[in-house]
């Protein structure tokens, strides 16, 4: 008989480290912005993004593997619940990748325009920063108990909480990229177009974090337990 940990282990697993280091690529953000407003060290922050980055892919790519390469004989009765939404998945799990890739790719941004970070639109970026920094904790939190409550077949959980704290983020994420964008062209600020641009990256970023609990919301319809949206009965 086989020692070694069962598919909805292994699956497990392999999300919570890649989580891990998602929560880090993406907590480095408003360190690197506040490490440029003050020339600090920002340069090593962006490479330690980059290395970030390049080891969420291939987390990524093995999550893919054992969920592609593993057939029903391999996942088991207890985790039929992940067979059904093999599909669903890959596109999720890809859906997260997004976040790690436009937090390298704002990173980027910042190191290669250099914006004038003497004024309040960049000060409302770095807010923006910190808010989508912020609401990564309740995303890792969704989406490990979503896994597991997929992992097994009598498994529930309400979700109903998390998600709405990742929605709040990407509120307020709205209400600061439309104040940058309208502070921008007050005509005050110089190169109004690179500040506006800056705000849509940002709020990309807090978007896609909102997508991934949309995902969960979907596949999560289909499947009794696990909840994700009150009860209309109830409010």
């Amino acid at each position: 008989m086989s020692t070694g940990p069962t598919f909805g282990e292994e699956l497990e697993s392999q999300t919570e480290t890649y989580l891990d280091r998602l929560a880090d690529c993406i907590s480095l953000l408003p360190e690197l912005f506040d490490q440029y407003r003050t020339d600090g060290d920002y340069r090593a922050t962006f490479e330690e993004i980059q290395e970030i980055e390049s080891e969420c892919d291939r987390l990524n790519r093995n999550i893919n593997g054992t969920i592609t390469n593993s057939g029903p004989e391999d996942i088991g009765l207890l985790n039929s619940r992940v067979h059904f939404n093999t599909s669903s998945l890959i596109s999720f799990y890809g859906q997260l990748d997004v976040i790690a890739n436009l937090t390298e790719r704002i990173a980027q941004e910042l190191l290669m325009i250099q914006p004038a970070h003497d004024n309040e639109c960049f000060q409302r970026m770095a807010e923006m920063a910190d808010s989508a920094a912020a609401g990564m904790a309740p995303l890792v939190d969704v989406v490990v108990r979503f896994i597991h409550s997929l992992s097994t077949t009598d498994e529930s959980d309400t979700l109903t909480d998390e998600i709405n704290a990742v929605r709040r983020m990407e509120s307020e994420c709205d209400e600061l990229r439309n104040a940058i964008i309208t502070t921008a062209f007050d005509g005050d600020v110089d190169d109004p177009l690179l500040y506006r641009e800056f705000a849509i990256l940002l709020d990309k970023l807090a978007n896609t974090m909102e997508d991934v609990t949309d995902q969960v919301i979907v596949i999560a319809s289909n499947e009794p337990g696990i909840v994700t949206e009150p009860d209309p009965e109830w409010e």
